[in-house]
């Protein structure tokens, strides 16, 4: 089995605020934002419920700077990447764990315009 779908992810959504880039002093570059992505079922009443899940991406190198070229707040995009968790310990001592996609690739989709009305022949 090929090791790179052992850990891949595929999300379809919509950014959620503007990507932040940072630069570091060897040079490298990170990106991050937030995806939401959402969900629809009918409840026991049969009302078409929504339920939107946040997911937090990353970006290293020229992906990063592209993220942060292309994506701003409210744009879909698809991404593909891989699952990363990582945990530190905060002020108080507590260990807090991050689970983030690192993101491989991702496509800027753009939303059809409206069809302008047909000419009617008088």
């Amino acid at each position: 089995m090929n090791n790179n779908i052992k850990n891949s992810v595929h999300l379809l959504g919509n950014v959620g605020k503007d990507v932040v880039l940072t630069s570091f002093e060897n040079g490298n570059k990170k990106a991050s934002a937030i995806i939401a992505t959402n969900e629809f079922y009918n409840n026991k009443n049969g009302e078409k419920i929504k339920k939107t899940v946040w997911h937090k991406i990353i970006a290293w190198g020229k992906t990063a700077e592209n993220l942060a070229s292309y994506l701003n707040k409210g744009a879909e995009v698809s991404i593909h990447g891989k699952l990363s968790n990582r945990s530190y310990t905060d002020v108080n001592g507590n260990i807090k764990y991050i689970t983030e996609i690192v993101v491989t690739d991702f496509f800027k989709l753009s939303k059809k315009q409206a069809s302008q009305p047909e000419a009617v022949p008088f």
